[in-house]
């Protein structure tokens, strides 16, 4: 019986030691080389002259993910990324179709006409609410989600303003970026009612998008592996977008 209790007593020595052992053990670091990019993209009818260079800018926008980065002895091997593509606009109700859905850039098929031409109606603050709810289901640790209309909102049903900006107030809560862009639109009243920071919003004129974009990932790839906080435009973004072009054109 007393060799039965010093059997116990070493196997119980044995598990706490082993118990204050894995206490000690370094947390795993945080995936900071991973962001997920979401891009929402105006469907609307007013959209028709630029719509062919629109989806040409969101291809690009993956295309610069997939490319060679600096020292990377595989195309895009320095960052882990997905890219989600939808398109939205109001017709018999709320449309919202999702194109490409977390789709390694590697992996990109280029978006299409047969895909999605412009129709309908603008129901910016649904879109946002809808685009923002899915990246909060697919709970990414960081995120870049990209708003490009040419519109202001006329026809909302699921979300209101006041909703809208809930909803990108969440995503600034956890660290998320989220950029407005212009497409050959210069007025920022509703992304500026929503919360949208100046630094955040960008009028990019036709013939620019597609630049602008692959710049746009970019920044997106600095964000994703930390080597920047956040995702905004400054003046060479602006110049190169001609966005003050954009503003003379639209009288904004």
């Amino acid at each position: 019986m007393k060799l039965f209790h010093t059997i116990l007593a070493i196997a119980a020595g044995t598990a706490l030691a082993a118990s204050a052992s894995a206490k000690v053990l370094p947390p795993k670091p945080p995936k900071t080389d991973t962001v997920q990019s979401y891009v929402l993209l105006d469907r609307t009818g007013s959209m028709s002259d630029i719509w062919d260079e629109a989806l040409s800018s969101v291809n690009a926008y993956a295309e610069s993910f997939a490319e060679d980065a600096p020292g990377a002895e595989i195309a895009g091997a320095d960052i882990k990324t997905a890219v989600t593509f939808a398109v939205f606009d109001y017709q018999d109700g709320m449309q919202f179709d999702v194109l490409r859905d977390k789709v390694d850039p590697s992996a990109w098929k280029n978006v299409t006409n047969d895909e999605a031409s412009p129709r309908g109606m603008t129901p910016l603050f649904d879109a946002i609410g809808k685009i923002i709810t899915r990246a909060e289901v697919d709970n990414p640790e960081k995120a870049v989600i990209v708003i490009m209309t040419d519109g202001l909102e006329n026809s909302s049903r699921e979300f209101t303003r006041e909703g809208a900006k809930a909803a990108l107030d969440r995503a600034e809560a956890r660290g998320w970026e989220v950029v407005f862009l212009g497409a050959e639109f210069a007025s920022f009243n509703d992304a500026e009612a929503v919360g949208m920071a100046a630094s955040k919003t960008m009028a990019v004129g036709q013939g620019r998008m597609s630049e602008s974009m692959d710049a746009l990932a970019q920044k997106a790839r600095a964000y994703g592996k930390g080597a920047a906080p956040a995702v905004e435009f400054n003046a060479e973004d602006r110049a190169a977008a001609d966005e003050e072009g954009v503003k003379q054109r639209t009288g904004n």
